[in-house]
């Protein structure tokens, strides 16, 4: 479910920077239709590689737009923060329902007015997530998350001037042998950003499209054409680590679909001839690029 997840915080989230990093780190952390989990102040830090004040900016800030809620009432392991992304949970609502009678159903794109389902509590327990301490009744909760284990839940509002965190919170480590977030010396600091343009699918994508059956079920023009489909979609965006586009290429190598008479390929570019025997792959760039100049694809 969190692949749904990302797949919507990737083409309609309206977050942009230190706060889509966020969003997209909680969403990979979504385990159902709900979209509700949760996440450390710490464990996102580590992930977006960002300071504790720009994580705590972003989510205010995607609480501000509506894509995410902190579930005060609720707890995680260790007292983590537990999180909603409410415009998902509406967006994976309306194409199952769209989807109930007809597979192939088209989905209106995402909308203001969409109702947000309605939260089941109780499903969230065998997640880790309870209701806060408070009722006798309440079974004791356990870490179901193994080692990686929260520290307590922190106030989202900046640190006062003068107050420091206490001995072993949020900001060190959980492996002592680790470089503290955001330290001068921290590899992770220095991660390279590329365009999609210049990007080269990694031998672990191209595993994994054959080892998921989309190599098989594609052919392998068929891989280069969506390959080249790709890169014309998301030529104009900004640069970024390899890791964020390998994950990208393959929700979009996922979705892509096998042109056929009765199901035209929703991804395809208008104007763009089938990928003939020996075009290289600037070739399929170039002719992505020349249909795209003589019509809109609209898909953007």
């Amino acid at each position: 479910m969190s692949r749904d997840t990302r797949e919507w915080a990737w083409e309609h989230s309206a977050s942009r920077g230190t706060a889509r990093l966020v969003l997209l780190s909680i969403a990979d952390r979504i385990p159902d239709e709900q979209c509700v989990a949760w996440a450390s102040l710490a464990s996102l830090m580590r992930r977006t590689n960002a300071s504790r004040n720009a994580v705590r900016g972003a989510i205010t800030a995607l609480a501000a737009i509506g894509e995410l809620e902190v579930l005060d009432g609720l707890n995680g392991p260790q007292r983590s923060t537990v999180y909603r992304l409410p415009r998902a949970a509406a967006w994976l609502a309306k194409t199952a329902a769209a989807r109930q009678d007809d597979p192939d159903a088209y989905i209106e794109p995402p909308a203001e007015d969409d109702p947000v389902p309605t939260l089941n509590v109780e499903r969230l327990r065998r997640h880790g997530i309870w209701p806060r301490a408070g009722s006798d009744s309440d079974p004791p909760r356990q870490n179901l998350t193994g080692s990686d284990s929260a520290p307590p839940r922190q106030n989202l509002t900046p640190p006062r001037v003068g107050i420091r965190p206490p001995s072993g919170s949020e900001p060190d480590p959980q492996n002592r042998s680790e470089p503290k977030v955001n330290r001068k010396d921290s590899s992770s600091s220095a991660a390279r950003l590329t365009s999609a343009t210049d990007w080269q699918v990694d031998d672990a994508s191209l595993s994994w499209a054959q080892q998921q059956g989309h190599l098989a079920r594609l052919g392998e023009q068929g891989l280069q054409a969506a390959d080249a489909k790709w890169r014309h979609h998301r030529g104009t965006w900004s640069p970024r680590p390899a890791a964020t586009w390998a994950a990208d290429w393959r929700s979009w190598i996922a979705r892509e679909h096998s042109p056929t008479p009765q199901r035209p390929n929703l991804y395809a570019l208008p104007g763009t001839p089938a990928p003939q025997a020996g075009m290289t792959k600037a070739d399929l760039h170039m002719a992505a690029l020349k249909a795209a100049l003589d019509e809109p694809t609209g898909t953007e």
